[in-house]
């Protein structure tokens, strides 16, 4: 059987910022986006070949960006606006979601690329830019100005002096100008603030657009349309209906050729304290005044402070973190975290990080919140499972003991992204046989196989001024408070051997042992097709 919902959260988004007087069945209350320039600092880098340039590339292919726009890359490497075209087609053919890539269409989008030669801490280069955005001859491609810091997070302080001192970058018009960060945003809250106070001492914290491409992705955006708009799971959504609540994201891979980037991060840095906080706050959060983005972020980040704070106790009961040797994930050999290329042999670093997270407020009063996430697991998933409280030990409960399952909701946000609901039914014939059963919802079955990009998405709501789906500067600062007292509890406290774990298995022992506390299991992520 098959459950239809109304509706995803993107149209609500879209009646909101996506208006392009071309965009085919487009209505009237959508708003137009203005002509802008985009500016990609970074753009000889891996993130532009591989995320930025397709996602626009799809957003002008479908008609969503605006009528007159420019997309200028800025780097120190010797190009020009023909040869970094060509590089970009190149790119296109092995990264775009549809194959091949349509010729008149890439034609068409690359007459609006360019290309300034420049070193980021070079005042000339800025002024050259400033040149190039002049020469377009339309004020609204010199004023309305997109700036995308695919950079490391060391050098925004400089670019963001930079762009303020070439009289691009202005806290007060004429047109917008705004700032588009990818994380990490800091490495603890001591770091993050410092960021934050660079990224707001030439722009409104209103200018600054933190990208988590986690909150791009289609059915996280569908929790709060899920949630909010249907009356029957509403109701249940706190603590007299639900048990418990477990958060999955796995992934099959190893660390790779990450282990550098991977000995200073772990799995806490890395995970934890943006993505599955991320996903945490708009699960659990209150419902918003509004669709506004500042009612959605104010909810979210009054959820994070909702978080019980940890004690080097609580840290000791409440998370545990793991690390992998050498094992096989379906079949294929994996080695062990610390023989991994630049990681130390005797390091220390989670590759797996389990969590049991308690929300102080009036819904949430006593429910756990399971969270973990780790390396080298079975399968690459990430998963919402809502375990909701098991019947009264009478009637069926008491007849089917264990056979008779507690209902469960399980939202998948990737791969193949849908709900399902877990029900029990009876088995036919004349015994009264029981068995857990599942209806589910597919977006591919229900919407059509298209599902857009992350970067896509956010991209288009940058340039739309829509902030709903980036990150506000208290809540990274939030987050990272959660995750800093994490970190002060495992401080000088060597791995255990109940926190190592075969590469191929879903974990360290230690992580059932934490469920195993109140009596819960963790649930395998499950396949929706």
């Amino acid at each position: 059987m098959e459950l239809k919902f109304a509706g995803v959260w993107a149209k609500v988004a879209a009646m909101r910022i996506l208006n392009s007087p071309n965009k085919a069945g487009g209505n009237g209350d959508r708003k137009s986006l203005e002509a802008c320039s985009i500016v990609i600092f970074g753009a000889s880098g891996d993130l532009t070949a591989r995320k930025l340039i397709p996602a626009l590339y799809h957003l002008f292919k479908d008609k969503l960006m605006p009528e007159t726009f420019r997309v200028i890359g800025f780097a120190r490497r010797e190009k020009t606006d023909a040869s970094w075209r060509t590089e970009l087609r190149a790119a296109l053919d092995q990264f775009s979601r549809t194959k091949p890539v349509d010729g008149k269409v890439w034609a068409a989008f690359a007459e609006n690329i360019f290309y300034c030669v420049g070193d980021l801490t070079d005042k000339a280069a800025y002024a050259k830019l400033g040149k190039q955005l002049e020469s377009f001859g339309n004020p609204a491609l010199r004023d309305n100005l997109l700036f995308y810091l695919a950079i490391s997070p060391s050098q925004f302080g400089e670019v963001v002096e930079q762009v303020h001192c070439s009289q691009l970058l202005k806290r007060d018009g004429p047109g917008w100008q705004r700032l588009v960060v990818e994380k990490p945003f800091g490495h603890d809250l001591a770091s993050a603030e410092a960021l934050n106070r660079e990224l707001t001492r030439y722009a409104h914290e209103r200018q600054v657009f933190r990208i988590d491409h986690y909150l791009g992705k289609e059915t996280v955006q569908n929790i709060l349309m899920f949630r909010f708009s249907n009356s029957i799971f509403e109701r249940l959504w706190n603590r007299e209906s639900v048990d418990s609540v477990q958060i999955t994201v796995s992934e099959k891979i190893g660390v790779g050729d990450r282990g550098g980037y991977y000995e200073e991060a772990g799995a806490l840095r890395d995970m934890v304290q943006n993505h599955m906080l991320q996903v945490l706050s708009l699960i659990a959060m209150e419902p918003p005044v509004s669709l506004e983005a500042e009612a959605v972020r104010d909810e979210k980040v009054k959820l994070l402070k909702s978080i019980r704070p940890l004690s080097v106790e609580d840290v000791a009961k409440q998370i545990v973190r793991g690390q992998y040797f050498a094992g096989a994930v379906n079949g294929e050999p994996r080695p062990g975290y610390r023989q991994e290329v630049k990681v130390k042999p005797d390091s220390n670093v989670e590759t797996f990080v389990a969590l049991k997270l308690l929300i102080d407020n009036w819904r949430w009063s006593g429910v756990p919140f399971y969270l973990r996430t780790g390396k080298n697991l079975p399968q690459s998933a990430s998963e919402v499972r809502i375990q909701f409280r098991p019947t009264p030990n009478v009637l069926f409960a008491a007849q089917c003991g264990s056979h008779l399952d507690a209902n469960a909701l399980t939202l998948r946000l990737q791969p193949n992204e849908g709900i399902s609901l877990h029900f029990n039914g009876k088995v036919p014939g004349t015994t009264l046989g029981v068995r857990p059963v599942r209806m589910h919802f597919s977006y591919n079955a229900e919407f059509g196989a298209y599902t857009p990009e992350a970067y896509e998405r956010l991209l288009l709501e940058a340039i739309a001024g829509d902030a709903t789906l980036f990150i506000r500067r208290d809540e990274v600062e939030t987050a990272w408070k959660i995750a800093d007292s994490i970190r002060t509890g495992w401080e000088n406290k060597p791995l255990t051997n109940r926190e190592f774990y075969a590469a191929g298995t879903w974990g360290p022992i230690a992580a059932d042992d934490l469920l195993a506390q109140t009596g819960h299991e963790w649930h395998e992520p499950q396949v929706i097709n």
